[in-house]
């Protein structure tokens, strides 16, 4: 089970239900877990974000986790995102992994 953060929300002042939060799950695995220290939370987002501001939001509340930014990929119900300027759609439940580069062979 997640545990439970709340950011980057403020009352939206329109009707507009895209602005409104949406409760997801972040799942961070290996270096991302370490440096996080959990494997996962729930975290209300802007259901419109970017992945690079969705990333910074979580930075935030992880600063350690930015030493991987030039290396992590976020996957959003299983699709992997880059982080940058792509729109994130996002809905009640979804799930976020913070993937940094595994090696192995």
């Amino acid at each position: 089970m997640c545990g439970s953060v709340v950011f980057f929300f403020s009352r939206p002042r329109s009707p507009d239900r895209r602005l409104f939060p949406a409760q997801v799950s972040v799942l961070y695995f290996a270096r991302s877990a370490e440096l996080a220290g959990l494997r996962c939370e729930t975290l209300s987002v802007p259901r419109q974000i970017t992945s690079l501001q969705l990333w910074e939001e979580i930075v935030k509340i992880h600063p350690r986790l930015a030493v991987i930014r030039d290396q992590v990929v976020f996957a959003v119900q299983q699709e992997y995102v880059l982080l940058g300027d792509q729109l994130l759609v996002l809905q009640p439940g979804d799930e976020v992994a913070i993937i940094p580069p595994i090696s192995g062979g």
